[in-house]
């Protein structure tokens, strides 16, 4: 069906997009000679660029109104046969509308962000699964994908690879963990006192050097991990897109609550070991099975509560309690080292997993 032309929308964010690459995987896998497309906010295009199952991206270039109308005339004009709006939201289901293909693919009104977004949307799709990556995968198979096992398509440029791997040469630096303290609304986030605890711990038990993953406005909590870490020589580093997923991808560890860099970690195939509180690691969780979650609550009493303080469900994780399931992940990392056939080495460039890792 190389007459299909698909457009994806999902305009942001970090995670939220990791999320939706398996839906784009198997659009690709099962529309092979088909063109994708998929528009996205312009901060997060980077993530996007040299992806092998892309044959465009689309910079959503600001807030303004005149560029997003000017945006949904530029996706008209490429005659899309099917539209996906991922995202859910007024923004996202009018964008899909301005383009006027007919088949425009969404969640019902009851799994869209904001409901009333379904009313755009010519077929709705209610999911029957949990995980926001298989829910995608749903919006998928309603334009007649297969669906498989998952992959994460993503490209590390050998430009940001090359700029990692000389910071970490003129650091000394041959195995480290990344620690990532930020990442949104501050009540699903974990103290950065406690992640410097944690460092100090890593790099005593495991002789593992700490580099401190900082986002756009996360300098403090950052230089918190560090000052609660000194003896471990944290370092502290705010990289652009690509270069974080090279950082990543190397790591023998990475601890962070649930966030984008979790994810992105995760798809890239480095060990995790994931955070959670209010939000619910069976729906927004890292995604195979091989990686692991500290939470002391029943997925029932899952809030999604915003708030701009630590949240008692976070303040009850224990730095005991991530040491030990640091301690369990690495474990875990050593034996599937020991037992991955050559064939099933991930590839370097194009993608963080291997194409036959799912749930």
């Amino acid at each position: 069906m190389a007459d299909e032309r698909f457009l994806i929308v999902r305009l942001s964010s970090l995670g939220d997009i990791i999320f939706t690459l398996p839906m784009l995987a198997a659009l690709r896998d099962t529309f092979c000679r088909s063109h994708i497309a998929w528009v996205v906010n312009a901060r997060w295009k980077p993530l996007l660029e040299g992806n092998p199952d892309l044959n465009d991206v689309i910079a959503l270039p600001n807030s303004s109104i005149g560029a997003f109308f000017a945006c949904g005339k530029h996706l008209r004009e490429n005659n899309y046969t099917c539209v996906f709006d991922v995202q859910g939201l007024y923004k996202s289901a009018l964008l899909a509308k301005l383009t006027h293909v007919k088949q425009r693919i969404g969640y019902s009104f009851s799994y869209a962000r904001e409901g009333a977004a379904s009313l755009f949307y010519s077929k709705r799709v209610k999911p029957t699964t949990t995980h926001m990556v298989d829910m995608n995968l749903e919006l998928a198979a309603a334009a007649g994908a297969k669906i498989g096992a998952a992959r994460f398509p993503l490209m590390v440029s050998g430009e940001a690879q090359s700029a990692v791997s000389q910071f970490l040469t003129s650091m000394k630096i041959t195995r480290y963990a990344v620690l990532s303290p930020g990442g949104g609304w501050l009540s699903k986030l974990w103290p950065a006192d406690r992640f410097g605890e944690v460092a100090l711990k890593l790099w005593d038990t495991y002789g593992l050097r700490i580099i401190v993953n900082c986002g756009p406005g996360e300098a403090q909590m950052a230089e918190i991990v560090a000052a609660n870490s000194a003896a471990a020589l944290p370092i502290i580093v705010q990289y652009g897109i690509p270069e974080t997923m090279a950082l990543l991808r190397g790591a023998e560890l990475v601890v962070a609550a649930d966030s984008g860099p979790l994810h992105l970690a995760n798809a890239l195939g480095a060990p995790v070991v994931g955070l959670y509180g209010p939000t619910s690691p069976d729906r927004n969780g890292p995604y195979g099975g091989r990686d692991i979650v500290v939470r002391n609550l029943d997925d029932a009493d899952t809030t999604y509560k915003r708030g701009n303080s630590y949240s008692e469900e976070m303040l009850s994780i224990t730095v005991e309690q991530v040491m030990e399931v640091v301690g369990e992940r690495l474990a875990r990392r050593a034996a599937e080292q020991r037992n991955q056939r050559p064939d099933e080495q991930y590839v370097s460039d194009a993608f963080g997993k291997p194409a036959g890792s799912g749930r």
